[in-house]
Parts: structure tokens; C-alpha cells; sequence
């Protein structure tokens, strides 16, 4: 009785929908309740259970992917909505716009080249390199750009949630151990690193490290895109 109503449950997309999302709430109260700590990140908590329904469940990730579609419908329209605490910090933005710029500049290029050359240590195959290059990148573009330069877009997906995880963690320890108190720097540091997991993290954070952390997320996305596609393809 209780496996029929499993599978009459695993094959409606409206169970998983609701799941992820009731699962995603789940993992914010608790990560609240811990003071927003890294270790507690709604992200990691949520992949983690997630992951563990599905192998309990004996359940194909194809089968929850195409129940939680709509999720990816309004990734796009999420991230857009990322212009608005942009439009309202301006002014700040305005006046820090030659740090920006710098830190962009030495950022992005740095991001990508680490990732190659630790690749090439390890001595990972090519097509395994090529699929670290955009991991800093938020995963929608990340995807685009290893399939055209010849990465494994399917591997990058995973490497891109690894290194946005990751980066959210390590964020608060890493800049108090630089002495970097700076709550725009810290915010455009995590977005140009991390993508949108980290972006997340730094509103949990402060507004302010928020609307820097998109903002370095999409330079960082545009910029990698383009010197990806020209050096790499």
C-alpha cells in the first residue's frame, strides 16, 4: 500500500515541485536558526536532502528534473530581478565604479586560469579542463560556454553548484583571516567567485553585499563569456 502511494506520488510533478520548495524552506529556518552560518547554507542543506529522497526513493533524477521544471522557468525572470537592489544602491555603485572595474578585470581572467592550471597539475584530460574554465560563472551561461569551447556542459553544471557551494562557506572565514571588512568588497569578491549561491549568501548578509555580489556576477558572466569564446574555442 505504502509503495503504491510512493509511485502514484513520484510520478506527479506537482509533488516534486512542492517538495523542492517546501524542502528550500525548510533549509532557511534552519539555517537562520543557526545565525545564517556558512556551514548551514539553504543550498548545500537542500541538495543534501534532496539527494537523499531521490536514492531512498529509488527515483530517476530525470523524472524529479521534469517535476521541478517550472523552478528553472523562473530562474531568468529571478535573476533579472537582481537589476532592482542594483537600481537602488546606484550611487554607490557609480562611485566604486574604477574598483569594480578592477577587480573585474583581474578577477575573471584569474578565475578562469587557476582552474586551468590546477586542471593541468592534476593532469585532468582536456575536455575535463575545459569543462573547469566558466565554474565561476552562474550555471545558465556557464552551460553555453562549455559547450562551445568543448567542455562537458553536464560536468560543468555540477562543477559550477560545487563552486558556488563552496564559496559560500568559505567566504566569512577567508575575508576576517584578510582583515577585508569592506561589506561592498566582500559582496563583489563572493558574486565574481561564486555566482548566484554566492549572491544569495551575501544578501543573507547585507543588502549591500548582495546588490555587489549580482553585480560582480554578471560582469563576471559577460566577461567570461567572451574571453572564454576567444581564447578557448
Amino acid at each position: 500500500m505504502q509503495a503504491d502511494i510512493w509511485s502514484l506520488l513520484a510520478g506527479n510533478s506537482l509533488f516534486w515541485l512542492t517538495l523542492t520548495v517546501g524542502i528550500f524552506l525548510l533549509a532557511e529556518r534552519v539555517s537562520r536558526a543557526t545565525g545564517n552560518h556558512p556551514l548551514a547554507n539553504p543550498v548545500l542543506l537542500s541538495i543534501g536532502l534532496i539527494v537523499t529522497i531521490l536514492r531512498l526513493g529509488e527515483v530517476d533524477y530525470a523524472d524529479y528534473l521534469a517535476g521541478s521544471q517550472l523552478i528553472h522557468l523562473i530562474l531568468g525572470p529571478a535573476t533579472v530581478a537582481l537589476a532592482v537592489p542594483l537600481w537602488r544602491h546606484r550611487r554607490q555603485v557609480r562611485e566604486m565604479a574604477f574598483p569594480i572595474l578592477a577587480a573585474l578585470a583581474v578577477g575573471a581572467p584569474f578565475a578562469m586560469a587557476s582552474a586551468l592550471a590546477i586542471a593541468s597539475v592534476f593532469g585532468l584530460s582536456k575536455p575535463l579542463q575545459l569543462s573547469l574554465i566558466p565554474k565561476s560563472t552562474t550555471a545558465g551561461i556557464a552551460v553555453g560556454v562549455a559547450d562551445v569551447i568543448g567542455g562537458n556542459p553536464s560536468l560543468t553544471v555540477v562543477l559550477v553548484i560545487l563552486t558556488g557551494i563552496i564559496g559560500a562557506i568559505a567566504v566569512t572565514p577567508i575575508m576576517n583571516a584578510m582583515n577585508i571588512r569592506d561589506i561592498a568588497a566582500r559582496g563583489f569578491a563572493l558574486g565574481l567567485t561564486s555566482h548566484g549561491i554566492g549572491t544569495a549568501r551575501a544578501f543573507q548578509v547585507d543588502p549591500v553585499a548582495g546588490t555587489f555580489s549580482s553585480l560582480a556576477m554578471a560582469l563576471n558572466g559577460f566577461l567570461t563569456a567572451l574571453a572564454a569564446g576567444w581564447l578557448f574555442a
